[in-house]
């Protein structure tokens, strides 16, 4: 896609729609398959007003499905595309954070490596479910 002005102004207006964290824990919760917003609801812990507004715009903005059963209104993923964008933006923060903590640590323990080795090991664990 040629990014010209027009392009330039649609792609940054759905980068700004996921930088709200509610959209993204609805997103993430969305991941899982098909939901309620009740369901949703409970499970980001907001209001159910707040959550609808935020599926409006992720709808709009073309990152949701909604579909009606009933009186109930049920969302889910339309752009799964979206997942690959968190995954990178997550990797590199994890990255990051590895990062800090390994000069933090060596900093602390010095850089013996029988004594770095199974701290470092016990930090890759913990980055993992980052």
């Amino acid at each position: 896609m040629q990014l010209n002005d027009a392009n330039a102004t649609l792609v940054a207006d759905r980068f700004r729609t996921l930088g709200e964290p509610m959209r993204l824990r609805l997103l993430q919760a969305l991941r899982q398959g098909e939901r309620s917003v009740g369901d949703l609801v409970e499970e980001v812990g907001a209001g159910q007003a707040n959550v609808s507004k935020h599926l409006q715009l992720l709808h709009r903005m073309g990152f949701v499905q909604r579909r009606k059963e009933g009186t109930t209104a049920l969302y889910r993923i339309a752009d799964p595309n979206v997942f690959k964008l968190c995954d990178l933006v997550c990797g590199g923060m994890r990255d990051e954070l590895e990062d800090e903590k390994v000069c933090a640590i060596i900093e602390k323990h010095g850089a013996d490596p029988a004594k770095l080795i199974p701290i470092l090991q016990e930090v890759q664990h913990e980055y993992r479910y980052l």
